[in-house]
């Protein structure tokens, strides 16, 4: 059982930063990796960015160059850190931890969302 805790959402003008951050706790030791999505009113749920035990980082097209995700493994915190925010960036954004799980693979938990609001 993994318990994601999320924070640092907020309203910000466009062209402005925010920093998001999800704490895990929990059986952290077998998280295999952790990222975030974000859901816009009317819109589906979309992969923002996603970072493995190893580091290595994958970000949707929108946001590369933007946002920059990064994790650490002492106390299992990942952030991401949103630069030259957009209008079209508002959203409720969810941290996810997949967990290994044994013989059904992997399990994905998550967070309960924050808000980020990004004003034009």
């Amino acid at each position: 059982q993994v318990r994601l805790v999320e924070s640092g959402g907020g309203l910000v003008q466009a062209g402005g930063s925010l920093r998001l951050s999800c704490a895990a706790s929990g059986t952290t030791s077998l998280i295999a990796s952790m990222g975030w999505y974000r859901q816009a009113p009317g819109k589906q749920r979309e992969p923002v960015a996603h970072i493995t035990s190893g580091g290595s980082t994958n970000y949707a097209d929108s946001v590369k160059g933007r946002f920059t995700i990064s994790r650490d493994n002492h106390d299992f915190t990942i952030l991401l850190q949103m630069n030259s925010l957009k209008p079209e960036d508002t959203a409720v954004y969810s941290c996810y931890a997949d967990v290994n799980s044994g013989r059904i693979g992997t399990r994905r938990y998550w967070g309960q969302g924050t808000q980020v609001t990004v004003s034009s």
